[in-house]
């Protein structure tokens, strides 16, 4: 079975070289070259050492699902959520995302419409305005961007977004974690 490919994107996917990798696993470089060459095979337990420095295990190496993972969304893949008591509409972009370590999604503020005031946690939230302007609230701290502008900040402190009374807004928003 041929696996050398497989274990040579997975490494370079980790940012390792050969060296790094036999470093972690005790093995010699020339053993990791020459299974990543397919001229040698490793043991079971070898190559279970060599997966888990590779931040992985035998299921999901050799499981087919995983080169089969959906890469591009499109918006048929979008689940949508109107907000009928503020007006907004949000778009979680990539399916599922609240699994991941960022969860996107595609808000539509209305004119003069906000999110609702989040309170202090662990993270980060980045955005990107797409369409009009919006003002971000920091706590007593307030911030402007417009189209073409983006936005990061750690949520030390309650905030929320509030949208141009006259143009309303769209932003691409990122949080890590998952808070939406």
């Amino acid at each position: 079975m041929e696996i050398g490919n497989r274990l040579k994107e997975l490494r370079i996917q980790k940012s390792l070289t050969q060296e790094e990798l036999a470093d972690r696993c005790e093995l010699s470089k020339g053993f990791i070259s020459q299974l990543e060459r397919d001229l040698t095979s490793p043991s079971i337990a070898t190559l279970v050492d060599i997966l888990q420095c590779l931040g992985t295990d035998l299921q999901e190496f050799f499981s087919e699902t995983m080169k089969d993972e959906q890469i591009v969304f499109h918006d048929s893949d979008y689940f949508e959520k109107v907000d009928e008591e503020l007006g907004n509409t949000i778009e979680w972009i990539i399916p599922n995302a609240q699994k991941n370590m960022m969860e996107p999604i595609r808000l539509t503020l209305k004119p003069g419409g906000s999110t609702y005031p989040d309170n202090p946690h662990e993270g980060e939230e980045f955005g990107y305005v797409l369409s009009g302007s919006i003002t971000i609230e920091l706590g007593k701290r307030k911030v402007r961007a417009k189209k073409g502008e983006s936005f990061y900040f750690r949520p030390d402190t309650t905030h929320y977004i509030t949208a141009n009374s006259k143009t309303g807004a769209v932003i691409l928003w990122v949080s890590t974690p998952p808070s939406f």
